[in-house]
């Protein structure tokens, strides 16, 4: 079929007509008032000739004169993706000769540059393109509406941008529009200014709610309107650029995003959510809290595939808003002021009660004060018998971590999934972890404020720098020493892409540079770890070759991991018994307190890794038990690959294994939603519940000239060229440059060993990212905003990590 009238084109249709015509086909069938046209299909535009007889034909039976031609391609207006402005459009066409020329043009842009890169980026691998021509409105106004705020995220209001004549200027920016906000549930006021009157923004607003009701989301619609009066509708597409809407709980809420603590930025699997609630709720359970079967920890809620904490109770309470700005300094500055800026809001006015049960938070108390003092004291006193005790802690929870046996049925494997993979790591003390790890924590953040106008924050940073025990910097110094034996063998890891090496590896066709070794004790961790539908190492140990092909460019002894990290301990110690004598000499009491946990966080902080390091076992386990249950309902059929199985919860994995429940359609959906989310680089950190991006209400900053304002995560200065990662994965990063990146766990960290310094967008001073970059000490700044993409690789920058600043100094 090379020609269709638009009145029958439906949405079924995208891969014949393209997003645009099949969009406008919708709009006919619902009644919308629509420009009559007709779509030259893909078919031509696959067969490379333009049907020059026929499309005159159906363009003198709509009447010849004036028409607009407009690309549609298969790639186009599309849930995830609009491709706005990508492809061309022409205006006011008219005559035979024009008009196959611009059919002719429209199917050109589909390969400029600017439309390759697009589809490159929203991970579209190819295209064809049909041409709708329609004809043309003479507006008086046009514009576009957007049924939610584009900026803010607000889904209960609409924002119209308008201009005298035609709407082009609007899209492609080179006037100043007419703005106009809107209400979803009122009717339209009386417009003080513009183009626009009442009665035209109440068309629009009522138009508004008709699409988005028809789509089923909230769309970027295009119109006109006439010398007539009348309302045209040209597009209506998804607005992409949405974070998702919360859960419609019928009430105002607050939600807090939390994943970026443990660099967990990137969208988390359904199963990835329900494992961790219901492996936590097992540590509650034990502390003695009450916990519901059907949702163990209900203020925990993905939105977006993200994990967000409702905050609204806490908000609300009137004897706890007030500290909250102070409890909040862990997240950022940027989420402290957007909670702060809610407690003005009066739909979170204080009410009186607390967000929890007055008995049932004494009851845990009572059980866990006296266990934690005498912990903690111990500790303090035996720092060497805390360590041991320790990691006997972290082998016994290994020990104990014993998945079912090779003959064990899916439902035995769900079964220990569910009950047993994380009883052991949720033992109310961790088997003897948790008291050690405070006692570090303790010990490297009490000195701060006894030290407060004696020491500076940078010579507090510095007793961090070279931190011995800890897993993560031991973990990663291991890979260097794999580096160095890896030089005895040419080019092999210099020159093999990381992925051939990684399937030499899984198939022992390596030599061996210690490889298996390191796996074999590290192998359960990857980026992302805590979600267990993420690949592990020793499945893809890809990303660890990619980061020996790194550290094989370290060409300067001086910058070689091992001794930069001599270095920073040294500095250290030294820094230590500089500010116990000056302690001493200022505040004879609290400096000599000062330096017994200045010394003690020197024995003690570095054990903050093994925590998380002593839970990878259950999480690993637990995924290769859930991957076996995937692997045997493929083989049943009820499932398309094995590890479709992360993209269900565990109750709707039990219905699948004991009632035969078919989940496929379920499951492609949540896939596909998740690869769109992974694309995603922007997360708000406070979240509304009508989609509102708090961040957004706040008055913007003060702006500096080619300086980008964070928040200090590890002091000192460096300057490098800029090297912007998105992904670990397959990171190339030369010595001496400085890592930019959205956020980091335990998963990047190898990249730090040869960085000058560390920039990312979201992040907290205890978070994994700036803690390790202080014991390699090198400078972090953390939470700036949108840094992946206001500096680019190669751009020269200067990093202040005690000031938190980042300046841009020159174009690479």
């Amino acid at each position: 079929m090379k020609l269709i009238r638009l009145a029958d084109i439906d949405a079924s249709m995208t891969e014949l007509v393209g997003g645009k015509a099949a969009g406008l086909g919708e709009l006919i069938n619902a009644g919308e008032n629509v420009p009559d046209g007709f779509c030259l299909t893909v078919e031509p535009y696959l067969a490379g000739e333009i049907p020059a007889k026929d499309l005159l034909a159906a363009y003198e039976r709509l009447g010849g004169g004036r028409v607009a031609v407009r690309s549609s391609a298969t790639a186009e207006d599309l849930p995830e993706a609009s491709f706005a402005g990508q492809q061309d459009t022409y205006l006011d066409v008219e005559g035979e000769r024009p008009l196959i020329d611009a059919v002719g043009r429209c199917w050109e842009s589909l390969h400029t540059e600017r439309a390759v890169a697009y589809r490159a980026a929203a991970g579209v691998d190819e295209a064809a393109m049909a041409v709708v021509i329609q004809r043309m409105v003479d507006p008086v106004a046009a514009g576009v509406l957007f049924t939610a705020n584009p900026i803010t995220g607000c889904r209960t209001e609409m924002v119209v941008d308008a201009a005298p004549g035609l709407g082009t200027a609007i899209v492609d920016g080179t006037v100043v529009p007419d703005h106009y906000l809107l209400d979803h549930r009122t009717p339209a006021g009386p417009a003080t200014t513009g183009c626009l009157n009442r009665t035209q923004l109440e068309a629009l607003r009522q138009a508004g709610r008709r699409l988005q009701a028809h789509f089923g989301a909230p769309q970027d619609i295009e119109w006109a309107i006439d010398a007539a009066g009348e309302l045209w509708l040209l597009q209506s597409r998804p607005i992409t650029t949405l974070f998702p809407a919360p859960p419609d709980t019928g009430d105002t809420r607050l939600y807090l995003e939390f994943g970026h603590i443990q660099g967990l930025l990137r969208p988390t699997t359904p199963m990835g959510v329900s494992l961790l609630k219901v492996g936590a709720s097992l540590w509650f359970k034990a502390a003695g809290a009450s916990v519901d079967p059907r949702d163990p920890l209900p203020r925990m809620v993905p939105i977006g595939g993200r994990l967000y904490f409702d905050l609204t109770d806490f908000v609300r309470a009137k004897a706890m808003r007030k500290r909250l700005g102070a409890s909040l300094e862990v997240y950022g500055p940027r989420v402290r002021d957007a909670v702060t800026h809610v407690l003005d809001d009066p739909r979170f006015a204080p009410r009186r009660g607390l967000p929890f049960r007055p008995g049932a938070a004494l009851k845990m108390t009572v059980r866990l004060a006296p266990p934690a003092l005498f912990g903690l004291a111990r500790c303090l006193i035996r720092p060497e018998a805390a360590r041991a005790r320790a990691h006997r802690g972290a082998a016994e929870i290994r020990r104990l971590t014993t998945p079912p046996p090779p003959t064990a049925g899916s439902g035995e494997r769900l079964r220990w999934v569910i009950e047993d993979s994380h009883k052991a790591i949720m033992s109310i003390d961790m088997q003897g972890i948790v008291w050690p790890l405070m006692a570090g924590i303790v010990a490297g953040t009490a000195p701060a404020g006894l030290l407060d106008g004696i020491a500076s924050g940078e010579e507090l940073d510095t007793v961090l720098g070279g931190m011995p025990y800890n897993v993560t910097t031991e973990m990663d110094l291991e890979l260097w020493r794999i580096a160095v034996r890896a030089r005895e063998h040419g080019d092999l890891f210099r020159t093999t892409t990381p992925e051939e090496l990684a399937a030499r590896q899984l198939a022992g066709a390596l030599p061996d540079i210690g490889m298996t070794t390191f796996l074999r004790r590290y192998g359960m961790r990857a980026a992302a770890e805590v979600d267990v539908g993420v690949p592990r190492w020793a499945e893809d140990p890809a990303p660890l070759f990619a980061t020996i092909a790194n550290y094989l460019r370290v060409d300067d002894p001086a910058q070689a991991p091992d001794h930069r990290f001599e270095q920073a301990a040294r500095k250290a110690e030294a820094m230590v018994e500089t500010l116990a004598r000056r302690g001493r000499r200022s505040r004879p009491v609290r400096g000599r307190l000062a330096a017994f946990l200045l010394r003690r966080s020197r024995e003690l902080t570095g054990l903050r890794e093994l925590g998380k390091f002593a839970w990878l076992p259950a999480i690993q386990a637990a995924r290769e038990q859930l991957l076996l249950i995937g692997e045997d309902l493929a083989a049943r059929g009820r499932l398309a690959s094995a590890d479709d199985v992360m993209f269900l919860d565990l109750r709707e994995l039990h219905a699948a294994v004991h009632d035969g429940r078919d989940h496929r359609d379920l499951i492609a959906a949540r896939r596909a939603t998740h690869e769109r989310e992974l694309r995603r680089h922007t997360v708000p950190g406070a979240l509304l519940s009508d989609g509102t991006d708090v961040e957004t209400l706040l008055p913007a900053g003060p702006v500096t000239d080619g300086t980008l304002t964070g928040m200090a995560g590890a002091a000192g200065r460096a300057t490098g060229r800029a090297r912007v990662i998105r992904d670990p994965s397959d990171a190339h990063i030369e010595p001496g440059e400085i890592l930019v990146a959205p956020t980091t766990d335990p998963g990047w960290t190898p990249l730090f060993l040869t960085a000058a310094g560390l920039v990312t967008e979201t992040g907290s001073p205890v978070a994994h990212g700036p803690t390790v970059a202080r014991e390699y000490g090198i400078p972090a700044v953390i939470c700036v905003r949108n840094a992946t993409h206001e500096i680019r690789t190669g751009q020269v920058i200067t990093l202040d990590g005690a000031a938190g600043t980042v300046r841009i100094e020159a174009d690479g």
